[in-house]
C-alpha cells in the first residue's frame, strides 16, 4: 500500500471517530470534520489513490472544463461525465417550476435535451459563477483581458 492510500485510510478512520453527522442537499448525509491536512512528496509520483476506484475520465474532463472557464454542463454531458447534472437540473426545476408542452419532467429527459438541443443547453445547462468561472475571471476581468493587460505592461 502506498503512502497516499495510508494517509487516506488514516483520514477515513479519523472522520469516523471524530466527525459530525450533517444533512446535505442529497438527503444522504455526511460525516464531516474541520481542517485535516495530508502532505505528499511529489518526487514519489502523482498522489493517486490505488485503494479506491477513481473515475479518471471524469476527473480529466471536469478539469478541462474548469480550465476552460466553462460553466455549462453541455461539454461534460457530451463526454459522459454526469457529476454536475443534478445541480443543473435542480436550477432548471427551481427557475421554471412548470411542466407543460415538451419541457422535460425527469432528469434523464433534461440531460437528453441538453445533449441534443444547443439552444436549450445554452439556457438551462449553465450553472453560473462556479469553479471554472472563478478560475478564469479575477476582479471582474476575464483571463483574456488580464493577459492583454499583462502584454501592455511588458511592451
Amino acid at each position: 500500500m502506498n503512502n497516499v492510500d495510508k494517509q487516506y485510510l488514516k483520514l477515513l478512520e479519523y472522520i469516523l471517530e471524530n466527525g459530525v453527522i450533517k444533512e446535505d442537499r442529497t438527503g444522504t448525509g455526511t460525516i464531516s470534520i474541520f481542517d485535516y491536512s495530508m502532505t505528499f512528496d511529489m518526487t514519489e509520483g502523482f498522489p493517486l489513490l490505488t485503494s479506491k476506484k477513481v473515475f479518471t475520465k471524469g476527473v480529466i474532463h471536469e478539469l478541462i472544463w474548469f480550465l476552460r472557464g466553462d460553466t455549462n454542463i453541455k461539454y461534460l454531458v457530451d463526454n459522459d461525465v454526469h457529476i454536475w447534472n443534478g445541480d443543473a437540473y435542480k436550477n432548471y426545476i427551481s427557475k421554471t417550476n412548470e411542466y407543460k408542452g415538451d419541457w422535460p419532467d425527469t432528469m434523464d429527459e433534461f440531460i437528453k435535451r441538453i445533449k441534443t438541443d444547443d439552444v436549450f443547453a445554452n439556457k438551462w445547462g449553465d450553472l453560473g459563477k462556479i469553479y471554472g468561472h472563478g478560475w478564469r475571471n479575477w476582479n471582474g476581468k476575464s483571463h483574456d483581458e488580464l493577459y492583454e493587460d499583462y502584454l501592455k505592461k511588458v511592451k
